[in-house]
């Protein structure tokens, strides 16, 4: 089972709050850099994705839309179900960041990389990934702001603001500038990479810091973190069980079944990371702890799964006969035999 290396640094980076949290001047300094760093990143996302292969995997668009039925009608529902487990297994605090980690969009590139060692269909698992991080660049925080009400920052002008200012503007700036500095974008994917993760850690560094001044490990016992494990090791049970026999239901093909799994159990941490920083400012500390802890769990899990489908004979693995690849990866979706 893998285990993410960046999740380690993440690890690191809170204990460096605890231990050297930036205060005064210093953690003003470090908010003003979070701010600059959030926005940054999404006017990256911006720059790099593909509008225009999104737009055409829309003519897939009954895998597109079960995709984001998982992603933002199922996965929060369940969100909302889980409040039952207040104050049993859950703080208030914990629980709204597990609310908040099922908003969140799904991943892109654990999708695309697990669908690939599964043998399912990838063209799908890209659309389906790039669609989803450009709806939840609007949805997420709607919905964070519907459901979460105050603790999210509600609809207030000050939060719409901020979201439009640190979220939008530059993620729409990104877009505009594409067609100038995609290519420089592409080239430079690796060094630009570190500075997407950088910028993140900076987030959870500025997150935590803030959340020492607040006392936020004396409001997490192990007990309630057990708990909070164990809810999540549920959810993402059964939204893997959904996704798979859900697909099956609706008659999709194996390749297709794969892509859908992946794609819409998961959750992700590059986009869900800065989102909370925006939305949840001085209380981000305990909202981004769920969404760490799932990040990890999914990644060990869905390894262990896209292992076993790839031993899956060739023509089960795609739902296609063989040659009809092409006619199947994007565009339609193959019927049962």
């Amino acid at each position: 089972m893998p285990v993410d290396p960046y999740i380690l640094l993440l690890i690191g980076t809170v204990g460096l709050a605890a231990l050297f949290p930036a205060r005064g001047t210093a953690g003003d300094v470090a908010s003003g850099a979070s701010t600059a760093a959030i926005a940054f990143l999404f006017f990256l996302y911006g720059a790099r994705l593909s509008t225009r292969e999104a737009l055409d995997g829309l003519r897939h668009w009954r895998l597109h839309v079960t995709v984001l039925a998982c992603t933002f009608v199922v996965f929060p529902l369940l969100g909302l179900a889980a409040r039952g487990l207040v104050p049993v297994l859950l703080t208030r605090p914990l629980y709204e960041g597990l609310l908040f980690l099922t908003l969140v969009p799904s991943t892109i590139q654990s999708s695309i990389a697990f669908t690939s060692i599964a043998r399912g269909n990838v063209p799908a698992a890209i659309c389906a990934g790039s669609f989803s991080s450009l709806v939840g660049i609007v949805v997420t925080p709607l919905l964070a702001a519907v459901l979460l009400g105050s603790s999210g920052g509600g609809f207030s002008a000050d939060s719409l603001v901020k979201i439009v200012l640190q979220l939008l503007v530059p993620f729409l700036a990104g877009q505009l500038l594409r067609p100038w500095i995609g290519g420089f974008v592409a080239r430079h994917r690796k060094v630009l990479g570190l500075v997407d993760r950088g910028s993140i850690l900076l987030v959870v560094y500025t997150a935590f810091s803030e959340g020492m001044a607040q006392g936020i490990w004396h409001q997490v016992s192990p007990a309630r973190l057990g708990g909070l494990l164990a809810v999540e090791a549920v959810l993402l049970a059964v939204m893997l069980a959904l996704t798979w026999y859900g697909a099956k239901a609706l008659r999709f093909g194996r390749g297709d079944r794969i892509a859908i799994q992946f794609a819409g159990s998961k959750k992700s941490l590059a986009s869900g990371l800065p989102m909370a920083g925006v939305l949840f400012g001085a209380h981000a500390s305990l909202a981004v702890l769920p969404l760490m802890l799932f990040h990890q769990m999914q990644l060990m899990v869905c390894a262990v799964i896209a292992k076993r489908r790839s031993h899956d004979p060739v023509e089960d693995a795609t739902g296609t006969e063989p040659g009809a690849a092409s006619r199947t990866a994007v565009g339609t979706t193959p019927r049962p035999r």
